[in-house]
Parts: C-alpha cells; structure tokens; sequence
C-alpha cells in the first residue's frame, strides 16, 4: 500500500463552488464546508488511497449512489484490523462496526473458535479437488439446525440462488418464477430485475445495463405481502416452476408478513411449485432454523451464506429430496441394485465445498447447535430494546424517523426518501457520514447487532446518534427542536 504516491488537491474552492451552487442557504453551506474538511482531515489516508488506486482499481464499494454535493466524501473507510465489536481504520480511528460485515459476523469480528479452527485447517493445507473431510458433517449440520432434507454447497450466495431456480426448473418442467419487489437476490442476471411499471402486467425489465431481456423474460414482479399477487400467481400457476422470497427484505425490516407467507406456502404446494426462501440474511440470525422456523412456513428450497460462513465465503442449497436428489440423481446404496435415477441439472464450482469455508462453517454451526436458541432469542432482544430506544428519542425530538429490526438486523421503517438533496434526503445522508465521524462504521442506516456488541457499545451508538443529530440541526439541515 503506498498512500504517498499523491498529494491530494486543495478543493476549498471547488468545495465553495459547489456548495454555492447547490442552491443551500448561507448558513448550510458554512456548516457542510466545516464537516467535509474535518470529515477528510480524520479520514484522509482512506480518501488517499481511494484517489490512488482509482485509476487500477473498478469499485463500487461506497456510502450509496454517488452525490456530487457530497464527492468530497465519497470513499469507503479503509479497514486496517477488527476484533469483537470494532474495526480500526487506516488512520488509526476507532470505529463500534454495526455493518459487521454485512450480517455476516453474527458473534463479531474474527472470534476464537472461528479463528482456531481455520488455523489448524491452514496447518493441514488447502486441498481444492479431493472431497473435503468435513463436508458430509457439515451438511449432516445444516440439515439438523434448518430441518432441511439434502444439502450442497456454492461459493457465494448469489451462485445459490441461481442454482435453486435452475433446480426448481429442472425438476417442474416450467420456465417462469416470481420474485417480489424490494427483493435482493444477488448480482445474478436472472434475478437482476425491476418490474415494468409501463406495461403494468407484472412483467420485468433488465435493472442494469448489460443484462439482457432475455433473461428476465420468465420472471414476474409481483408486490410483496400484496393479497392481489396471489391472485396473479393463481392465475400462472401451469407456469410457474417457483416462487422466490426473501421473507423479511433488508431494504424494509418493517415488513414481516407471516400470514402472507402461510398462504404462499399453501397456494404454491396445492400447484406443485417451488417455494425458495432466500435466507441469506435471515438464517441463522432469527432462530437456529432461520425464518422457516420463526414464521412456522416449511419452503421447498432454502438459500443460505453469510452467517453460515463464518467470514469465509459460501453459499449453501438446501431442500426436499424432491429438488435436490436433481444434483446428484439421488439416494442410492452400495451393496443392493439401487441407483441414481433422477435426472440431474448441472451443478459445480471449482472452490465449492472449500476445506475453509468448510472449516468456518463446521465451527459455526457446532457453536450455535451448542448454544441453541438462547443466543438468538437474547441478541434479538437486545436489539428491539436498542431500536425502541432510538425511537423513543427520535419521537422526542421531533424527528420523522423510525426503525424496525427483525432479529438482530435493523434499519429504516421510515418513509423512503427518494428526491435527490430534498432537505430530508440531505438529512439522512449527512446522518450516516456523522456517525462514521463519531466513530460508527454503519453502512446506509441499517445495520447488525452482534453478540460481541456490549452494552457500552450500545451507549455509544446511541450517544452518537444524539450528538449527530445535534450537529445537523446545527447546521439548518433539520428544524429546531419543538419547544416542550
């Protein structure tokens, strides 16, 4: 890493320029040209190394869409190291980490019994080809926590998630799927898709250059946790081979329709399509056996990562004998006339079943098959508690904000704020890059609770807030505070 390469520019008077242009009032403008510089004085080696590696490095990797108002701020925080509740920065800044990688460090950064375990694993080498000696048990392990029949392993989340609907279409003999709008399910093409609100019939559109309308041509966008997308689905159900789900949305925590689901799972089942949980966020983090536990809804097929993985990546398959037996053909014998007798699709991955991330994940779910649902129930807890308090100030103060969380991930049940620099958006905006000045290091204003996270932690975060918002008002970004 050399961050010496470039004197970054003297911008105080492009920074002038801009904020004058922005049409913000005088006292506005001050107060941003105070925060930016000191944000950048605090951070400045991380904005180096962005402005240096630009021009070799492609990445995405920031705070959201790019903001002219806020391009001086525009790079992400450079990790140095992490451990339990906080990260530290390049310039030496102390950060309580509620991104946690994620969701992916449920037990926060690099806990012992993770790190032990891929240690000896490195001791005893990497040997990609061979069948890895833990993969059986892990999958014995995800089937037991998850209730699921058969198991196999991807590298990532979203080569699941493609794998899945490949499995639910071999199996039905059906083209199409659903998914629902506020859906993530990875940068997979066929899943990369926004509904076609011209054509108001459900159909999708490509979301991004580059992805071809031949791949979303057999996907349907249907509003979540709407009574009327059931209708629609009725309505193809000769052509469905699954429905895909991610049953609470990161995007809005808020929204935990359980008997939604319950009539999915009934109405998907009476027509022989695939009902495919996307977990990736919710398994393992709401109870041991994910949200099909917590909303009592069995899936066909269930999609997993992040957790699971124990900072190593992976992506785990798992579901009926039914779907899966079309990985391998099936159960079969030694010894008898048995033999794999279902057709397969295709399915591989040089890194799949990786003897670390097999390692990581054998340590998570030994820990959380000993802990069993009491680290969940405890960690959820503690986060509703947090989140109540948040609110309990914000509704103090006056502020039109609120959060949800489900389990331990929390964020934004307020009303989304799509008009780019309304006063309100700015609001927000300027939130998230105080906090990461008052030492929270938080992606948007969502975020994950961990069980590393102490109550002092807590304190801080909340302290962080008070004063965050203290300072935008100080600024006119927010109305004074109503007289009492």
């Amino acid at each position: 890493m050399n961050t010496q390469q470039v004197t970054l520019a003297q911008h105080s008077d492009n920074l002038t320029k801009l904020l004058a242009t922005a049409g913000l009032p005088n006292q506005q403008q001050e107060y941003l040209r105070y925060f930016i510089n000191s944000y950048n004085e605090k951070t400045k080696i991380s904005k180096q190394i962005s402005q240096n590696y630009r021009p070799f490095l492609a990445d995405d990797k920031n705070l959201g869409e790019f903001n002219l108002l806020f391009k001086e701020m525009y790079y992400p925080i450079v990790a140095n190291r992490s451990f339990g509740s906080k990260i530290w920065d390049v310039d030496g800044n102390e950060y309580v980490d509620i991104m946690m990688g994620l969701g992916i460090n449920l037990f926060g950064h690099n806990p012992s019994f993770i790190k032990e375990a891929l240690i000896a694993q490195l001791d005893k080498g990497i040997q990609i080809g061979p069948q890895s000696e833990l993969v059986g048990e892990v999958a014995e392990l995800v089937s037991q926590l998850t209730g699921m029949e058969r198991v196999c392993f991807s590298n990532t989340g979203t080569e699941a998630v493609m794998s899945a609907i490949r499995i639910a279409r071999a199996v039905t003999g059906r083209n199409k799927i659903v998914i629902f709008s506020g859906s993530y399910h990875g940068h997979f093409d066929g899943t990369l898709i926004k509904v076609n609100k011209a054509e108001n019939n459900c159909s999708g559109l490509p979301l991004a250059p580059g992805v071809l309308p031949n791949f979303v041509s057999d996907v349907l966008v249907l509003d979540y946790s709407n009574p009327e997308s059931l209708e629609i689905i009725k309505t193809h159900q000769q052509e469905l081979a699954a429905v895909l789900v991610v049953p609470v949305q990161t995007s809005r925590p808020a929204l935990q329709p359980k008997e939604f689901l319950h009539q999915l799972r009934e109405l998907t089942q009476a027509n022989e399509i695939a009902l495919i949980f996307d977990e990736m966020v919710t398994g393992f983090r709401i109870h041991p056996g994910g949200a099909q536990a917590y909303f009592g809804v069995k899936a066909d097929i269930a999609t997993y990562g992040k957790i699971v993985g124990g900072g190593m990546p992976i992506g785990v398959i798992a579901g009926d004998s039914k779907y899966m037996d079309a990985i391998d053909g099936g159960m079969w014998n030694y010894g008898d006339d048995s033999y794999p007798q279902t057709k397969k699709t295709f399915f591989a991955g040089t890194f799949c079943k990786h003897p670390l991330a097999m390692t990581a994940a054998k340590a998570v779910l030994k820990y959380l098959q000993s802990e069993g649902l009491s680290l969940q129930q405890k960690l959820n807890a503690r986060t509703t508690q947090f989140v109540s308090t948040l609110n309990d100030y914000f509704a103090v103060e006056g502020l039109p904000l609120r959060m949800a969380n489900f389990g331990s991930l929390f964020g934004s049940a307020s009303v989304e704020l799509s008009e780019e620099n309304s006063v309100a958006s700015v609001a927000m905006s300027l939130l998230k890059y105080h906090l990461l000045n008052q030492g929270v290091h938080l992606l948007g204003v969502s975020g994950y609770l961990s069980t590393a996270h102490t109550d002092e932690d807590i304190n801080y975060i909340l302290q962080a807030v008070k004063n965050s918002v203290e300072q935008i008002r100080t600024g006119g970004f927010l109305p004074p505070r109503a007289a009492v």
